[in-house]
């Protein structure tokens, strides 16, 4: 059944793109791909509804969707308009629906391959978790190298967020802010004798290291494509701060991942070469040790990283590319705890908890490119804040691009709450419960990764 409802939704978003009733496209359609897509299908298929006939690759489709059957017109000919619903049932017989209806096999069987991947690839990414089932033949999309063109023309949507919740370290929980819903993955080819963590991610592949600071991993959630990455030259047991930039604009052109101790040791992977190198040493006008700040992740912008140091307060950055260090020297401000890095459309953010008169808020702040001081620009509601009188809080921050996934938590509560940078909208999101479960979950760790059905590890 679950299958079943599966099909019918993606026949009816597919079928609402094909349909051509002569106007733009309607609902969530208006954007440029769909409106190009549109014009595409007008002038090589024209709708009608009189036509039916089995179809035997997809018959099974088109039974879970609703009634439409196309044949070809001469081009000067112009669409015909959309009937109602009472003109379309005109004719059928008591109780029978449009379920029960199918597509001609010579229309289908010739329809453009380019077209129906187009299609697909702009459906909702939640869409995909059954998608696989459908059949062979929509499976071996997701190792097409068409579709991952289409995909890739696709403007990003929100990020996920890829977490690990404190009782079930040994298992994922998926939070998807479009459909505000959590998914729990079962990658089965993670190790599961190990605790492994998610801690940096880019490209739809989110990095995972063990526990213990020895093994990393790189995963695709959504396809469970996974890759252990091969043992580092250097052996460093303390712990590491980890980041992540790709090579292109998609994990195709790969990948390179870096980690740094605190004595300053570090190594660069580069997903082309399989294989760890250390490309120079950090220079002596940067202090050791580096104090460096484990609760905040590594941010990136375009091929630069950025980590959090707490003693001198400030920033360390690395550059991919070229290989250099820098460090700059910026006080955070006075009483703030559990903060962290975030970046938004180049800029870079700070995020963290602020006490006064007992009352504790989460503020906003960006960095001034010119001054180097740190700016407010927004704060928690107050109203919010008025739940945390008296309390002792401790805030994890689980996304640093653009959007924020905050876990609020105290002996007396457990909030989760995500905060959009660029139109600055503070929601409160359900808690996370694990299969079978019935009390929500604390997030122990997480990091946001943009979902891609294309990126391979």
């Amino acid at each position: 059944m679950e299958e079943l409802a599966m099909l019918r939704q993606l026949i009816s978003q597919l079928q609402d793109l094909l349909h051509i009733y002569g106007s733009p496209p309607p609902f969530h359609l208006h954007h440029q791909p769909f409106i190009e897509l549109h014009h595409q299908l007008r002038d090589r298929w024209c709708l009608n509804e009189d036509d039916s006939s089995a179809d035997d690759y997809y018959s099974l489709m088109m039974a879970a969707g609703k009634s439409g059957n196309f044949k070809n017109l001469e081009p000067c000919k112009p669409p015909p308009s959309k009937k109602s619903r009472k003109e379309r049932n005109q004719g059928k017989l008591p109780g029978t629906t449009g379920a029960e209806e199918v597509m001609e096999e010579h229309i289908w069987k010739e329809f453009p391959t380019d077209l129906f991947e187009a299609v697909i690839a702009r459906l909702p990414i939640a869409s995909f978790f059954h998608f696989r089932s459908v059949c062979r033949k929509w499976n071996s999309l997701l190792h097409s190298q068409s579709f991952s063109q289409h995909c890739a023309q696709v403007p990003q949507a929100n990020p996920w967020f890829y977490t690990i919740t404190h009782e079930n370290v040994n298992s994922g929980a998926m939070y998807d802010p479009s459909s505000k819903k959590w998914r729990h993955p079962s990658i089965s080819s993670l190790p599961s004798k190990i605790i492994i963590l998610p801690i940096t991610s880019a490209g739809g592949l989110v990095c995972f290291l063990d526990i213990g600071h020895r093994n990393f991993f790189v995963c695709n959630p959504l396809t469970q494509s996974i890759k252990e990455l091969p043992a580092r030259s250097v052996k460093v047991w303390s712990r590491v701060a980890v980041g992540m930039t790709l090579n292109g604009s998609t994990a195709d052109a790969g990948y390179k991942i870096l980690w740094v101790g605190c004595d300053g040791e570090f190594e660069v992977y580069d997903s082309l070469k399989n294989s760890w190198s250390r490309p120079g040493i950090i220079p002596s006008n940067i202090n050791l040790p580096l104090s460096l700040n484990f609760r905040s992740q590594a941010i990136s912008i375009g091929s630069t990283l950025y980590f959090m140091r707490l003693n001198p307060e400030g920033i360390l950055s690395y550059n991919m590319v070229t290989g250099v260090w820098k460090q700059f020297v910026i006080p955070v401000p006075l009483h703030l705890s559990d903060h962290t890095l975030a970046e938004c459309e180049g800029r870079i953010m700070l995020v963290g908890l602020l006490t006064k008169n007992a009352v504790t808020s989460v503020y906003i702040w960006e960095l001034q490119k010119m001054t180097l001081l740190w700016k407010e620009v927004d704060r928690m509601p107050n109203i919010w804040c008025l739940d945390f009188y008296g309390k002792h809080v401790r805030m994890t921050c689980l996304g640093n691009k653009c959007l924020l996934m905050l876990s609020l938590r105290s002996r007396q509560m457990n909030r989760l709450v995500t905060y959009n940078v660029i139109t600055q909208e503070w929601i409160k999101i359900p808690g996370c419960v694990v299969p079978r479960g019935k009390k929500r979950q604390w997030i122990a760790c997480g990091t946001a990764f943009y979902p891609c059905l294309t990126a391979m590890a």
